[in-house]
């Protein structure tokens, strides 16, 4: 009896100082030393990859923001169309905390690439079905074209790439390609007094290209862009 209780008491021993041990190397020591080294070799990425201007976070290079017109009793704001536009924005949710990125959800449209096609084929805008894939992206197209055809410039819906017109499979795509860039060019020129060259040369100083040189595709952060064409227009 007395030989049991001891071993008893000596395997709880052992028990608790391995729970004791094993929480201090994996719940302190690990997570020190791996944000040591995060902070030190890592410390941009390790902190989100903000954006500051003027010594404040504006944002991150990874996650996309909205640029809407704050109007009281929509639904759904207007996009303010001096600033460069990303991608639709299916998969963002709402919130009345953080009203600037709304990231309380976020996923893609979960709609299939045939939805609401007829004969494989998007029927036109006043023929489609809401709700469904085909009436998202032909609303979005239309919407595009006609926010960005200035006099002198018209966009034709062939120019329309399919980032302008799909959200990615996160909602919170950062970037858009250069072609979405540049059918917005005119248009942003038009809205901040500025020429059209200037613009464009803003598009081709922040175009990122393949990673490597041969992964993915070029890319356009659109918050530093904006970023960017803020202090253009204040020093204009």
């Amino acid at each position: 009896m007395n030989n049991s209780v001891t071993n008893t008491a000596r395997l709880l021993w052992a028990g608790l100082r391995a729970l004791l041990v094993l929480t201090i190397v994996t719940g302190v020591i690990y997570p020190l030393a791996i944000t040591g080294v995060a902070q030190g070799l890592f410390n941009d990425k390790a902190n989100g990859s903000e954006i500051k201007v003027d010594g404040q976070v504006v944002g991150s290079s990874l996650i996309g923001q909205s640029y809407n017109l704050p109007v009281k009793g929509e639904e759904t704001p207007a996009p303010d169309l001096k600033w460069f536009q990303g991608r639709p924005q299916n998969g963002l949710g709402t919130n009345g905390v953080n009203t600037q990125y709304s990231l309380i959800l976020s996923g893609a449209t979960n709609r299939s690439g045939d939805n609401g096609t007829v004969d494989g084929v998007c029927p036109p805008l006043d023929k489609a079905e809401e709700a469904t894939l085909c009436y998202w992206v032909e609303s979005a197209k239309a919407a595009v074209i006609k926010d960005n055809s200035v006099p002198g410039y018209t966009v034709t819906p062939s120019e329309v790439p399919a980032d302008a017109v799909t959200s990615s499979g996160s909602g919170l795509d950062p970037a858009i390609s250069p072609e979405y860039a540049d059918i917005q060019v005119h248009r942003v020129a038009e809205k901040n007094n500025l020429s059209v060259d200037q613009v464009q040369k803003l598009v081709d100083e922040h175009t990122d290209g393949r990673t490597l040189g041969f992964i993915g595709e070029p890319t356009v952060n659109v918050l530093e862009l904006n970023i960017a064409l803020k202090e253009l227009v204040a020093k204009s």
